[in-house]
């Protein structure tokens, strides 16, 4: 688990960073991107989603190399369930850009559901999200491993 913060606080558009590397020209994307940090807050409250920017060598825009520790495995799983998703057929809305699909789930108990009202595509995308944000409460998270220069820590 990560530095505790304050998830009232957290406002994750405030970072330009991020916001530009997640290809700020979908209008979709602040509520896509969005809910999966509402279920990384569902499952840790008062954890920041920021913390898995930017963590290790597959948390954040791209990913390669051997993950650091189970934090980055998780987020490397993550990106392999976004590369499935885009192969589900009739989903070709989705073929580049998973994570800025809106779909429906709900919190409860600290535990994340994805609706039953999601289309294939939807559900898909939100099963990644979900699995992802349990992957990371179960965790330890490491400080060491954020903000890692990847051509030095994360050889292919």
């Amino acid at each position: 688990m990560p530095p505790s913060s304050n998830a009232k606080s957290w406002e994750p558009w405030s970072s330009i960073k991020l916001f530009t590397q997640l290809c700020a020209s979908s209008s979709l994307l602040p509520k896509a991107l969005w809910q999966f940090g509402q279920m990384i807050q569902c499952v840790q409250p008062g954890v920041s989603p920021l913390d898995y920017n930017d963590y290790g060598c597959w948390c954040g825009v791209g990913g390669r190399g051997t993950p650091r520790d189970e934090v980055d495995m998780c987020c490397k799983v993550h990106d392999k369930c976004y590369e499935t998703s885009r192969k589900t057929p009739g989903c070709t809305a989705i073929v580049d850009l998973p994570y800025v699909l809106v779909y429906d789930s709900t919190c409860s108990n600290q535990q994340v559901a994805c609706s039953a009202t999601n289309n294939k595509c939807q559900a898909a995308v939100c099963e990644c999200d979900r699995v992802a944000a349990h992957c990371f409460a179960q965790a330890t998270y490491n400080p060491e491993n954020k903000n890692l220069d990847p051509k030095v820590h994360c050889a292919s």
